[in-house]
């Protein structure tokens, strides 16, 4: 699957709800991979709820981001708008709340396009979530990472290196 790309500069933002566990993690890591394999591009994160703009990513995502070289601790949580349509290529969301709640924030189908569930990339048409690891322990972040780290391969993948 190859991504629609502006000019040579992809810019991919990822949607969670909270925008302190998930969508960080995914920001931090596909930031690492667009830089080791050279790509112009960017990732962003945010929420779809308002109650952690401005906090930073849930400690135990900092953490597990570290164990793989990753810092995303100066991450600031903020909200999904609809102006980011017109910056971002590509929205990657991480379950089916998070589809339901963006997409019904489109204006057109070059909107609805956009969207996508991130473990898509991985797994086709599965629409396959995330698991929130928020009321879990540490492990539900590693396998949150894990997750993750695949489909920000495949993306990197679709986006060929340079």
């Amino acid at each position: 699957m190859r991504l629609f790309v502006k000019g040579n500069n992809m810019k991919i933002l990822m949607v969670c709800l909270g925008n302190i566990c998930r969508s960080p993690l995914a920001e931090g890591i596909m930031r690492k991979k667009l830089s080791d394999n050279n790509i112009e591009g960017e990732a962003d994160s945010c929420g779809f709820e308002s109650f952690h703009i401005g906090d930073k990513p849930d400690s135990r995502a900092i953490k597990v981001a570290l164990q793989h070289g990753i810092d995303i601790s100066g991450h600031r949580g903020k909200q999904f708008k609809q102006s980011d349509f017109d910056f971002f290529d590509k929205i990657y969301v991480m379950d089916t709340t998070n589809y339901r709640d963006v997409s019904g924030m489109v204006r057109n189908d070059n909107d609805l396009n956009k969207i996508d569930y991130i473990m898509n990339m991985a797994y086709p048409g599965s629409n396959m979530p995330v698991p929130d690891p928020y009321y879990g322990g540490q492990d539900g972040f590693a396998k949150t990472y894990e997750l993750l780290d695949i489909a920000t391969d495949k993306i990197i993948e679709s986006l060929g290196k340079k």
